[in-house]
């Protein structure tokens, strides 16, 4: 998980419960606006493998501890691209708790603070994907800039939450203004990162047209809203 116990305790951990229920409030609406358009089957296989992703991104790939909080690889544009925005949001929502319930549970009362630092960037790099992506542009067609600049937009979104939450919970002391910088700083490197293995990923789902039209991934993978 990203924020370390202790960063925000007290009364003021209830903002996070007020955030993560907004957050999850509006996972339920695009959950249940896929359902509709896509199905059950599509929903449901989407978001458990995107569950299973968010877990070994957490827990098996390698992570470090800087300044206020871990350095992780999430890839949230990749799990974007290929299964849609609500299996996503579902991914990030349920990997996180399984890795809290199961490994990490000293990392639970930080599940409001951690599920909206991923779910609300999520959110906006959904929009900017409406806003630089063409309708009729396939996910498997788009160029490292439109990667690079939706990961900009995810990874950042998730240092300025990471920051807010850390000035909510321990002021704007020198100290604690260096942790956020070293963090900001460390993370902002996976924005070198991420657009790779997006491009990676939609070349290779390319290349295995036989995703195409299945409920395993994301219609406008291939193009077509």
């Amino acid at each position: 998980m990203h924020i370390e116990p202790g960063l925000v305790d007290g009364s003021k951990i209830f903002l996070s419960y007020a955030t993560a229920t907004a957050a999850l409030a509006y996972t339920g609406k695009v959950a249940f606006q896929m359902l509709m358009k896509d199905g059950p089957a599509a929903l449901v296989l989407r978001s458990a493998i995107a569950v299973a992703l968010v877990f070994c991104f957490f827990e098996v790939f390698p992570h470090h501890p800087v300044g206020v909080s871990e350095v992780h690889l999430i890839l949230g544009t990749t799990l974007l691209l290929v299964f849609g925005l609500a299996p996503a949001a579902i991914g990030l929502a349920g990997g996180l708790l399984v890795q809290g319930l199961f490994f990490e549970p000293q990392d639970l009362p930080q599940y409001g603070m951690n599920v909206t630092t991923l779910l609300v960037p999520l959110f906006a790099t959904s929009a900017l994907a409406r806003r630089i992506i063409p309708e009729k542009l396939a996910y498997v067609d788009i160029g490292y800039q439109q990667a690079f600049k939706l990961s900009v937009a995810y990874q950042g979104g998730i240092v300025v939450w990471v920051g807010f939450w850390a000035l909510y919970g321990r002021g704007t002391g020198i100290e604690n203004l260096g942790q956020i910088a070293s963090f900001g700083a460390a993370y902002m490197t996976v924005v070198l990162v991420e657009p790779l293995v997006d491009l990676g990923v939609l070349a290779a789902a390319k290349a295995w047209r036989r995703l195409q039209g299945t409920a395993f991934v994301e219609r406008r993978l291939y193009g077509g809203v």
